[in-house]
């Protein structure tokens, strides 16, 4: 089993909140990291959930040694953990969503659950489609890109 996430699937909120994880990414969330998800916003226009072990990885920069204590890195753990709590999926594949969180990002009914290599974002469809059109990819974009795939070493 894979332990990255790829695609895109529609998924609805409950009236308390709750939305089922798209089975896809549940199974690989479940058997690669286990049931404990970090939630949070890093700029209000979705919602990113990583699997609590890849987040405590990620955000481990602020654990070594006075490194937290950089503006950059202090700012940035201020608004993830603000905002950001830590949630089990339910026995019925769901995970709550906080009000704040779903206000900010315009996250109502249906949403579309997106998969980022090592986490999901959750969008409003209409902002992602908006965002999409508005910042289209580049050639320069595709060329940056292609600079950070590895290459091949010929034999």
């Amino acid at each position: 089993m894979t332990s990255s996430f790829n695609g895109s699937y529609t998924a609805r909120f409950d009236a308390s909140g709750r939305f089922k994880i798209p089975e896809k990414f549940r199974e690989t969330i479940e058997a690669v990291y286990g049931k404990e998800l970090f939630i949070t916003s890093l700029s209000d226009e979705s919602i990113q959930i990583y699997p609590l072990s890849v987040w405590e990885e990620m955000v481990g920069i602020a654990s070594e040694g006075a490194l937290h204590l950089r503006p950059d890195v202090r700012k940035f753990m201020l608004r993830v953990n603000r905002k950001g709590s830590t949630h089990e999926i339910d026995p019925k594949g769901r995970i709550l969503i906080s009000q704040i969180l779903r206000e900010k990002a315009g996250l109502r009914d249906e949403v579309e659950v997106i998969g980022l290599s090592n986490h999901l974002e959750v969008w409003n469809k209409e902002n992602l489609d908006g965002t999409l059109d508005e910042k289209p990819l580049t050639d320069a974009d595709f060329e940056n890109i292609a600079q950070l795939v590895p290459r091949r070493k010929r034999e």
